[in-house]
């Protein structure tokens, strides 16, 4: 049987959760350059993977009829092109925690190049989608890693 390595799922340094990502060809557009909602796709995957190192149980909590995290806020600024095969490190920083939100600045990089940056607010919504209290556990995991003010 062929052992199936696990996938990246970035590391911390510090307070900030780090994550390479690779631009492949069908990142990009026609000129080459990487198409605009890819970075919400790398951002996103991002988030998911710093939870999972959080120890943040997302698909339990679904399962279990709890609730599950959505998108509430997002604002985008497009700084600097990525293009085909550039290498890219997506950075995310809590930078608050709520009772039922977290609130996230996301940036990607290509070497000390700025290309995108993001703040981003998830809420953990119920089932019936109004806003719920995270789990205790969950607001514990984020303030351990919680950065005061802006990341630099």
């Amino acid at each position: 049987m062929i052992s199936i390595p696990e996938p990246p799922s970035g590391r911390f340094e510090g307070d900030s959760h780090l994550f390479p990502v690779r631009v492949y060809y069908e990142d990009t557009d026609l000129s080459g350059i990487v198409y605009h909602a890819n970075y919400l796709r790398w951002f996103e995957r991002a988030r998911s993977d710093m939870l999972r190192l959080l120890d943040i149980d997302q698909r339990a909590a679904i399962e279990a009829g709890d609730g599950a995290y959505a998108v509430s806020e997002l604002a985008l600024r497009y700084r600097s092109p990525a293009r085909l095969d550039d290498a890219v490190l997506i950075q995310s920083d809590v930078v608050e925690l709520r009772g039922a939100s977290v609130r996230l600045v996301q940036r990607a990089f290509r070497k000390d190049c700025l290309l995108c940056d993001a703040t981003v607010r998830v809420g953990f919504v119920a089932p019936d989608g109004r806003p719920r209290r995270q789990p205790d556990s969950w607001r514990a995991a984020f303030k351990m890693i919680i950065t005061q003010g802006n990341p630099e």
